[in-house]
């Protein structure tokens, strides 16, 4: 039997330490061909607990936007960042998460006194910072802010799935699967593509795309 894990253990050594603002942060869309990254910076009040939270991806679609509409309510601060396939392809996909998550802390209204990540170092950062692999789902301040960035990226695919619903971004979120493959080649590209990403790369230089969409 698995030993259940203390979602608060950083937190609870962190608080020891004398930072009571302790802000987790996180970021999803590292992986999807099109679309921007999206990034979340979250403090919680202090030993907050919410049965259930954990690492975004290990959540149902329905769990996921209980908790987002819960951690906005009842978090102390929170704020999101958003860096577009066209930084993407110009810093590169790591670059581009730490800016999303940089953006995020600087858009929260409160600032905090320590950060904890998913594993992003930020050296030389305005705030001390401590990278924790699979962070996600061994931190609960961390958890919550996996939910803010995969929930609010999410629906921003949904957006791009009524503007462009022939690629069908609310099935794939704009991931290579073997479908958004095949419908990539049939219709081409837009200009929400990241364009240094091999497979949409590959067909743009080998001849298989003529135009950029609009």
């Amino acid at each position: 039997m698995n030993e259940k894990v203390d979602m608060l253990k950083y937190e609870k050594e962190l608080y020891k330490k004398g930072y009571d603002l302790i802000c987790g942060c996180d970021e999803a869309g590292r992986g999807p061909l099109v679309g921007p990254v999206v990034a979340s910076a979250v403090i919680l009040p202090k030993n907050y607990h919410l049965e259930g939270l954990t690492d975004s991806k290990k959540l149902s679609e329905k769990k996921r936007e209980y908790f987002f509409s819960k951690i906005k309510e009842e978090a102390i601060s929170y704020g999101i960042g958003i860096v577009s396939a066209k930084t993407i392809d110009e810093i590169n996909i790591y670059q581009a998460s730490k800016k999303a998550m940089q953006i995020a802390i600087e858009n929260m209204s409160v600032k905090p006194d320590f950060v904890i990540t998913d594993a992003m170092p930020m050296p030389n950062y305005k705030y001390p910072v401590e990278g924790i692999v699979h962070g996600d789902a061994l931190s609960l301040t961390i958890a919550a802010a996996s939910v803010l960035a995969k929930v609010t990226r999410d629906h921003y695919m949904y957006e791009l799935d009524q503007k462009y619903p022939m690629y069908e971004y609310k099935k794939h979120k704009g991931y290579p699967t073997k479908r958004h493959l095949e419908l990539l080649k049939m219709y081409g590209v837009t200009k929400e593509y990241r364009f240094t990403y091999k497979p949409v790369y590959d067909l743009i230089n080998n001849g298989g795309i003529n135009e950029v969409k609009s």
